[in-house]
Parts: structure tokens; sequence; C-alpha cells
């Protein structure tokens, strides 16, 4: 992918889109649908996959079963990561290039596809920090977090009822909200590592649920959207 091309999109698809509980595929027709218009309109897409439920499900599982150490509830989310990057890439079909990219940013600027999909490399961190190393490897100012999360909130609007929406908040503000640490599982709009990453490396963040493709369009074409816009 060529670092001067702005029509590239980084996109952090969230597992939770892909797989909610069961595997949604109403959801995945409209994304290749979207996906594909968007290339006839000259863009081109990164796009780094989640694990989501599928990944907790066998992490959950797991600690139940034994003490599980860090790294193997982290190499079964990769596992998870890795089967939903497979699955999307497959769906986007002869568009993508026809590997997931599951070994990092290097080269990946020598692909020349209208699709790349990532998968994950290592432990301790999640997709959201794999996004901003693709989107630095490529030049990328920006990335779309696409998640089943309208925005950014003071706190868990599920357990806190004053939580509060926020629209625009620095990294550094962001990351007094979030914890300080990433654990394997953790449920947070961008990871910590990945917010750290992101701020050295000046890039945007854009949270938007992805339940509503056409938000996600006025973000590409730079209209007003409505979702959280994390900044330096």
């Amino acid at each position: 992918m060529d670092k001067t091309n702005s029509k590239t999109i980084v996109i952090s698809l969230g597992g939770s889109l892909v797989v909610p509980q069961e595997i949604d595929v109403s959801f995945l027709k409209s994304f290749k649908s979207f996906i594909e218009n968007e290339v006839k309109n000259g863009y081109r897409f990164l796009i780094i996959v989640g694990g989501g439920k599928t990944a907790r499900h066998y992490q959950d599982a797991l600690s139940e079963i034994v003490h599980a150490d860090s790294a193997s509830l982290d190499w079964l989310g990769i596992g998870a990561l890795r089967l939903n990057a497979m699955f999307v890439r497959s769906i986007l079909g002869d568009l993508a290039y026809n590997e997931v990219i599951n070994n990092g940013p290097d080269g990946i600027e020598n692909i020349d596809s209208s699709i790349i999909v990532c998968g994950a490399q290592k432990p301790g961190s999640s997709t959201d920090y794999g996004s901003v190393l693709f989107a630095k490897k490529i030049g990328a100012t920006s990335i779309v977090n696409l998640s089943n999360i309208d925005r950014v909130y003071t706190a868990d609007p599920r357990l806190d009822k004053d939580a509060k929406a926020i629209d625009d908040i620095s990294w550094e503000d962001f990351r007094k909200i979030i914890p300080d640490e990433w654990k394997p599982g953790l449920s947070s709009p961008f990871d910590p590592v990945a917010a750290r990453a992101a701020e050295e490396s000046n890039i945007k963040v854009a949270i938007i649920n992805g339940a509503n493709l056409e938000n996600l369009k006025k973000f590409i074409e730079g209209e007003p959207f409505d979702g959280t816009l994390i900044h330096n």
C-alpha cells in the first residue's frame, strides 16, 4: 500500500461486530457491500480484525479450568482473532489480498491490493495496537475503530447512570479514563498500549458504532460523524 495514498483507510474492526454472540451475517453482508462500493470510489482499506466474544469465551473457559497465565490467554485470543480475520478476508473475496497478514506490518507497503486484512502478531496487546502499527507503517494519520459502542463515555454507561458521552477528547484525557495496563480480554474503547502508541505517533482515532455504516462513510468523506474523535 502506497504511503502517499490519502484514500487508504485503516479500520480496527471489533470482533463484537463479527461475532456478537453468533456470527452476524446481516452486518457482514452490509460491511462487504460497503467496502466494495468504497473501493469503486477509489478507496483502499487496511482492516485489522478483533477476536471479540469468540476470544473471551475460550479465555473465560480456560480460566475456569486452570490457572492460566496472561500469555496463554493472549494466545487463545490471537487464535480467535486470526480465525475472524480469515473469515472476513474470505467474505471480501477477490478484492482482498489472498492472505491474512499475521506477522506484523513489515513489507505491507509492497502489497498492491485494494483490501488487506490483518490478524494478530504476538501477545501483550489487542487489535487496537496492531492497527496503530499498521497505520504508522503506511503513514496513515487516522484510524477508524468500529465496534458495538456509540462513542466514548466518562465511565461505563452500563454501570454508571451518570456517565456522560464524549464527542471529542485528547489522548491525555482519554488515558485517564481507561485502565493503565493491558490484560487479556480487556474491554475498552481503545486499549491502553494502543492509546500510548497512537498519542506518541500523533494518530487520531474515531470511535464509531459499526451498526451504522453511513456514519463510517461520513467520517471517510470528512463530514461530521456520530461518535468520538481522540487526538493530540
